[in-house]
């Protein structure tokens, strides 16, 4: 079920006409569809067989669509290229094809008004050195190559042309920057011709993220910025900028992929915001004039990921909530109509095998608290011996800028449903609780985030809610170093799982993706003058005090987190002799897509856990090989 059993929905978009959504489709080998809701809410996959709607642009991808006219044009995945279609039509490519396969990948498009021009982020990637990143301009209809309009700078993004069609804002950031961490706002007037004027530096800097830069309906200019500590909504007004969510709340996201929307204008000028506070998510509607925000009553809890478009009075969003799979939403506010256009699955299934998640805060390091969801172990069919605690499973996220969130998921459910319980840790550095609390994480990472994880553990014991003696602590990329620093460095665990983790970290000074390049710099300190600090926290310096099983998943074609790191992991485990289990997945990249791979998986990882912990699976599940010395 979790594998097989439903489609992750994302970045819709809406028009008079119709909604629009992609879908990612594991059953179709991880192929990404962009599909259309016409008014009868008749669904049509607009991508057809053979083509796959996803940019490698910072290779996390996103934005990979936009709709104007009834016309979608979309990044194909396997050539970069631009396509234009039709509806009824074939895709036809409005990019030439580049000197080498996927050189030239394209993201974030926008059309002008008119529909003559598109805006879009480009990335070109010639010969063995860093990619190009830069903003370009090219004929809708594919009569002319793009041109650039903007270059110079590390990184581009949220290219938003106004409604007038005379100016286009965008944000721009250098490395070691990310883009929570510090950018730039410019604004320049579109030409006749296609170019662009002079940019002008509207707001951000090192130390202000700038999120989202829109235009309303009249065409004033707003954006998301955190420089009171939090992301909030601003509008640009003579003399400066307005803040009309002056609150401790997060109207922004850590911008891991393009495509994200937190705002969007309906027609009578208020304004749809989705925010997050204390780990809850909340859509609501502002009114500019009054800054009055009232939140929409609505059976959601989770708008994640983060997308909401409007058009008129009708909004359109992905949302669900932690006993709700996510779904396409329309929502009318002059018929007062909620209609689900697609569910991410169909569940036929009693609520009593299903885990609902409460949100703990936890005492930690340096008289600090931080958060957690705690998912308890549930099955309507069993119950545990009396006196017995459960196993507990700490589940470290990726980013590690990011956040885990209480929306519904068959991967906790597997695994609570089974006995165990979860707790899937928000670590300093996670996002969601202000600016502060997101930068705990700048020159501790393996520190702050393997502490709250350990804290976490060893609160739920205490409370009662887990057996110290079968702690398990799991997680991919980022969150797999905290994971194998956790088990390397300490001897809370009985066992780990990393998924395409990181042990080693002196690579990464040199061959990861762009985007990724300098992060390490503001987490564990600048390449090369902390090369020793880099040495010291690579936990595959001191395997030798590694001292409990471990399981390893790693995709092969992954240009985040290069299968070599998972290669060094084995070495140093066969070295030292400690039993483990290496899975290694052809064809998948940073996240696993195709729907046999995740089921193989997560049923390794749930027999691994039983043969270190000693107790008999239910499920026909295919045993894993562990290697003993």
């Amino acid at each position: 079920m979790v594998a097989r059993g439903g489609v992750l929905l994302y970045e819709p978009h809406v028009t008079a006409e119709a909604a629009y959504w992609v879908e990612l489709r594991p059953a179709e080998s991880g192929r990404n569809v962009v599909v259309r809701a016409d008014a009868l809410s008749s669904l049509t996959d607009i991508t057809p067989p053979g083509f796959d709607a996803r940019t490698r642009v910072h290779e996390y991808g996103g934005g990979a669509y936009v709709v104007h006219d009834g016309s979608v044009f979309f990044a194909n995945f396997v050539d970069q290229r631009l396509y234009r279609q039709e509806l009824g039509g074939d895709p036809v490519p409005i990019t030439p094809q580049p000197p080498t396969p996927a050189s030239l990948r394209y993201a974030d498009m926008r059309l002008s008004p008119d529909g003559r021009f598109i805006v879009c982020v480009r990335e070109r990637h010639e010969g063995e050195g860093i990619p190009t990143n830069e903003l370009v301009v090219l004929a809708a209809d594919g009569s002319a190559e793009p041109w650039i309009v903007a270059g110079g700078r590390d990184f581009y993004a949220f290219p938003r042309v106004s409604p007038d069609g005379r100016r286009v804002a965008w944000i721009e950031w250098d490395m070691p920057q990310m883009p929570w961490d510090g950018t730039e706002l410019k604004v320049a007037d579109l030409c006749e011709d296609g170019t662009l004027g002079e940019p002008l530096l509207i707001a951000g800097g090192p130390t202000e993220s700038i999120f989202q830069p829109d235009w309303s309906p009249g065409g004033v200019l707003h954006f998301v910025s955190d420089r009171t500590g939090w992301w909030n909504l601003f509008r640009e007004e003579e003399g400066g900028a307005r803040n009309l969510t002056p609150m401790a709340a997060e109207f922004g996201v850590p911008m891991w992929e393009f495509g994200y929307s937190a705002y969007a204008f309906l027609g009578d000028g208020r304004i749809a915001c989705l925010y997050r506070r204390e780990g809850i998510h909340h859509l609501a509607i502002l009114d500019p004039a009054t800054s009055e925000l009232l939140d929409v009553d609505l059976p959601f809890s989770c708008y994640e990921p983060p997308h909401i478009v409007a058009h008129g009075t009708r909004l359109v969003f992905v949302a669900g909530g932690p006993a709700t799979p996510a779904q396409v939403v329309s929502l009318d506010f002059v018929t007062r109509s909620v209609e689900v256009l697609r569910k991410s699955r169909e569940l036929d299934i009693d609520e009593g095998f299903f885990s609902v998640p409460s949100a703990i805060e936890f005492p930690t390091d340096g008289g600090l608290t931080a958060h957690a969801w705690f998912y308890p172990p549930a099955n309507r069919d069993f119950a545990a011996p009396e006196g017995e605690r459960p196993p507990l499973i700490v589940m470290s996220h990726g980013g590690p800028t990011a956040e885990s969130t209480a929306e519904f998921s068959l991967q906790e459910q597997f695994f609570t449903s089974r006995g165990f319980a979860v707790v899937d840790v928000n670590y300093g550095g996670s996002t969601g609780y202000g600016r502060g609390y997101r930068e705990r994480l700048n020159g501790q990472w393996g520190i702050v985030d393997v502490s709250d994880c350990i804290n976490a553990a060893r609160y739920l014991v205490e409370q009662g809610e887990a057996d110290p003696a079968r702690l398990i602590i799991t997680g991919g990329s980022a969150g797999g170093y905290t994971t194998v620093c956790a088990l390397t460095w300490h001897h809370d665990f009985a066992a780990g799982a990393t998924y395409f983790g990181i042990a080693d970290l002196e690579p990464f000074a040199t061959f990861t993706h762009k985007f990724e390049l300098k992060y390490t710099d503001n987490l564990v300190g600048p390449w090369p003058e902390a090369a020793d600090l880099w040495r010291a926290r690579s936990p595959i310096h001191s395997f030798d005090m590694l001292s409990c099983p471990i399981i390893i998943l790693q995709g092969l074609e992954d240009e985040v987190v290069p299968p070599e790191q998972a290669e060094i992991m084995v070495r140093a485990l066969e070295a030292n002799g400690l039993p483990y289990a290496y899975l290694a997945f052809e064809g998948e990249q940073h996240g696993f897509r195709k729907a046999e791979n995740i089921q193989r998986a997560l049923e390794a990882e749930v027999s691994f856990y039983a043969q270190i912990l000693g107790f008999e699976l239910a499920g026909g599940i295919e045993p894993v090989e562990i290697r003993r010395r």
